[in-house]
């Protein structure tokens, strides 16, 4: 995408609605809206965050995909930006399983009642492609594009960034949840302070393989991995550090029922210094974001910039 492209985005007329829906349990929960800029030609699409991302980060990917044709739902998750309905975070009761099994199918259901589609595209990044398999309404999703989504098991980290992640996941997380009340993760660069519930679980699954898998038998007695359907594309780019080949093949296995093809991008092909974790959605790497409405479009999986 040009220069002008991305102007143009962002002076684009598809203006933004903040909504609010409740998920099964009655929270509620802030997202916005972005009505496809013509007559609808692709299904409507859900995006789901990453951990501690706000969904403000992922404003103008929104923004250009309802500017290709399709109504796009952004959202925090419970806890989390519009999302926290507590006066401090601490008083936040949320799971990062909740984000999965209550939060997630509901923001999925307000977009279908919104757009009269009987089926919705999924973008979830990192978190928002790890947790589909906990949703009881996984069915009416079409197909899934995970962007640098991984079990995030420590073990399957780059080096050095192992070292700290080890830190973070083993002391960090869980001391600040237990003496605070919450981790306050945004005074480290990294990203919304989290629920103490969040990230107790956050910490206990990236520590063993497998990812939501270590909450199986002991807090989730239901999930529906096994019988996940929907096609999915796994983009990753060869410069991140915690969506490694090991690791995504780590969570990919979870799902065993799906059609799934994994594409590991080179970001010298598109002229970038790299990718990272996180910053496909940015617009200084929107050259790359024809890759996603491909799949979403046409089902057709990229192999410019394929390392894999």
């Amino acid at each position: 995408m040009s220069a002008d492209s991305i102007e143009a985005a962002k002076a684009t007329s598809v203006a933004a609605e903040a909504v609010e829906f409740a998920a099964a349990d009655g929270t509620l929960l802030g997202g916005r809206f972005y009505p496809a800029a013509e007559a609808r030609r692709s299904n409507p699409v859900l995006l789901c965050p990453a951990t501690g991302v706000s969904q403000r980060f992922y404003g103008l990917f929104a923004r250009w995909l309802a500017q290709q044709g399709s109504d796009v739902l952004t959202f925090d998750y419970r806890g989390i930006g519009a999302s926290l309905r507590e006066t401090h975070v601490r008083l936040s009761p949320a799971r990062k399983q909740d984000w999965g099994q209550l939060d997630m199918p509901a923001a999925l259901d307000w977009l279908r009642l919104r757009s009269g589609a009987d089926a919705v595209d999924l973008v979830g990044h990192s978190a928002g492609g790890q947790l589909i398999g906990l949703m009881p309404n996984h069915a009416a999703i079409r197909r899934v594009l995970m962007v640098s989504a991984s079990s995030g098991h420590v073990w399957g980290l780059r080096m050095p960034y192992r070292i700290m992640a080890y830190g973070y996941l083993r002391v960090y997380l869980p001391v600040t949840a237990r003496l605070l009340g919450y981790s306050p993760s945004h005074a480290i660069g990294m990203g919304e302070d989290l629920p103490a519930g969040v990230a107790r679980q956050w910490s206990r699954w990236c520590l063993g393989p497998g990812y939501v898998a270590n909450e199986f038998g002991r807090g989730i007695t239901r999930h529906y991995y096994d019988e996940f359907r929907a096609p999915i594309l796994s983009l990753y780019s060869n410069d991140d550090s915690i969506a490694t080949p090991r690791n995504v093949d780590d969570l990919l296995r979870l799902f065993p029922s799906a059609p799934k093809q994994t594409v590991c991008l080179d970001p010298r092909a598109f002229g970038f210094k790299g990718f990272g974790h996180v910053d496909f959605f940015r617009t200084s790497r929107a050259a790359a974001w024809p890759l996603a409405l491909d799949w979403l479009r046409d089902g057709k999986s990229p192999s410019a910039g394929a390392v894999r």
